[in-house]
């Protein structure tokens, strides 16, 4: 069984589906994802789709499909147990489901590590009760584990391998019907209809204040997988500005943005990989931000900051998370030569911080020897 909750995670449990499949052909594949993991063969008892939401007040609104979606697992691993539960992210379902399966003898295979080094650290022991091995994104979070006693294996990134550009500037835009000569900002709201609520109409309004300053600017929507073209209309459509929603791609579209405004999430992480300057944007309830920033105890919210030790990106959050100041970041980076090209110099040399690729391959043979 592999459980993932939102898209990032389903892409990456349908290439350790496919990774598995081509060491073991005859491994049968169930769970919880999305469109990317139904065409990796994995049968999908329940839709990531109607899962991915965040914050306290959102998941409380959105309870009784949670537990609809928990009862249905909990039901399947304990009437046709499988031989192992790979889950992805995800963590405050993912670990109650790792607690039905400890008890049910099935053998727990988390893979990308809770945040617990960054907020409520206390979880490390109560997770090493219910996963037999953890494999983790960062070297950083080896001895964080290994001191609290939980099995840990640093796999790293599968991002160094995902995110592949197949194109250069140029090439991407004309290819996505957008114009080389005219710069491009990206529209990144995120996967979930929750963030488009919260986050769209600020992005489109900052949007709207650059093409005022700056005519020759167009912009460019890569829709996630998760969400429909209807889900986008409605804030489009009273925009009143011309945006170009490209679905998939997104790696090509990265390619092709001078600048990105991002709802911050993974894609974070794969700006910061392909090289693309950008500014991180998050609202969340009220009362979500009030708890989060009592006991969060990182920095920064932006993962590539987390791993860089340093923030290379402006971070502008719930109350300064206003079109004004997100215009004139995004201004900055289009104007300033020597502050974008000092971004992507820090990019750089996080990379080198995320070690060499092949993460899925190494979680792949990792499930098949903790199933012998």
């Amino acid at each position: 069984m592999i459980v993932a909750g939102e898209a990032s995670g389903e892409m990456y449990g349908a290439q350790i589906a496919s990774a598995i499949r081509a060491l073991s052909p005859e491994t049968r594949f169930f769970g919880m994802g999305g469109n990317c993991m139904r065409e990796a063969g994995v049968e999908t008892l329940v839709d990531a789709n109607v899962m991915a939401v965040m914050g306290l007040v959102e998941v409380v609104a959105h309870l009784p499909t949670i537990v609809s979606g928990f009862t249905t697992l909990k039901k399947k691993l304990l009437t046709d147990p499988p031989d192992l539960l790979i889950l992805i992210d995800y963590p405050d379902f993912n670990l109650r489901l790792a607690k039905v399966a400890k008890k049910a003898g099935i053998k727990v295979l988390y893979f990308i590590s809770p945040q617990v080094w960054a907020w409520r650290s206390h979880r490390v022991h109560g997770i090493g009760r219910v996963v037999d091995m953890m494999a983790v994104l960062f070297p950083f979070e080896v001895p964080f584990y290994q001191k609290a006693g939980v099995p840990v294996t640093f796999v790293g990134h599968p991002l160094l391998d995902l995110v592949k550009p197949t194109m250069k500037r140029d090439e991407a835009l004309a290819s996505l019907g957008l114009d080389p000569q005219r710069r491009c900002v990206g529209l990144f709201p995120g996967s979930r209809r929750s963030e488009l609520q919260k986050l769209l109409p600020i992005i489109l309004e900052s949007a709207r204040i650059l093409k005022e300053r700056m005519p020759d600017l167009q912009f460019v929507l890569p829709r996630a997988t998760s969400l429909k073209d209807e889900d986008l209309a409605p804030y489009l459509s009273g925009s009143r500005l011309e945006v170009k929603v490209v679905a998939g791609r997104n790696h090509d579209v990265m390619s092709g943005c001078d600048a990105v405004i991002a709802a911050s999430g993974t894609v974070v992480m794969e700006l910061a990989l392909v090289g693309v300057p950008h500014v991180i944007i998050y609202k969340m309830s009220t009362l979500t931000y009030e708890i989060g920033k009592r006991v969060i105890n990182v920095p920064h919210i932006g993962i590539s900051n987390i791993v860089a030790e340093k923030r290379m990106v402006q971070e502008l959050l719930q109350h300064e998370a206003e079109p004004a100041p997100i215009a004139d970041e995004i201004d900055a980076l289009l104007n300033r030569p020597g502050y974008a090209a000092q971004m992507r110099e820090d990019f750089a040399a996080m990379r080198v911080k995320l070690g060499n690729g092949g993460a899925l391959g190494r979680v792949a043979r990792l499930a098949l020897e903790m199933m012998k």
